[in-house]
């Protein structure tokens, strides 16, 4: 089953939602700010993107500005950064097995699910 890691206020995350919905492929939605993934779900989700914590990070947003910036954090503590603060979680995220896709640009979606 495809997964979603989706924030409706996001219209990046609305436009891979969008991509989903066209291709008819059957899928779940996970609203990650509803749904808090975990620290060991978050790592899964990192493994499955084949990259590092930090790079699934939005720096912008304040929290981490405020909290976390210039800091050097273990990946641990990056995870367990994104746990208590989904709101740094970059989305949005596709799942389909065991592997997986940060949708940014949105049409990198439509790439992975044609596969």
């Amino acid at each position: 089953m495809i997964e979603i890691y989706h924030n409706p206020r996001c219209r990046k995350s609305r436009e891979g939602l969008a991509i989903l919905q066209d291709s008819g492929q059957v899928f779940q939605v996970v609203e990650y700010l509803k749904h808090i993934p975990n620290k060991e779900t978050l790592a899964a989700i990192v493994k499955k993107l084949g990259i590092k914590p930090e790079q699934l990070v939005r720096k912008n947003e304040a929290i981490w500005k405020e909290h976390y910036k210039g800091r050097d954090l273990s990946e641990s503590e990056i995870l367990e950064a994104m746990a208590e603060h989904p709101k740094l979680i970059e989305r949005p995220i596709v799942i389909s097995g065991d592997q997986a896709v940060l949708g940014r640009p949105p049409e990198l979606i439509a790439e992975f699910i044609a596969k």
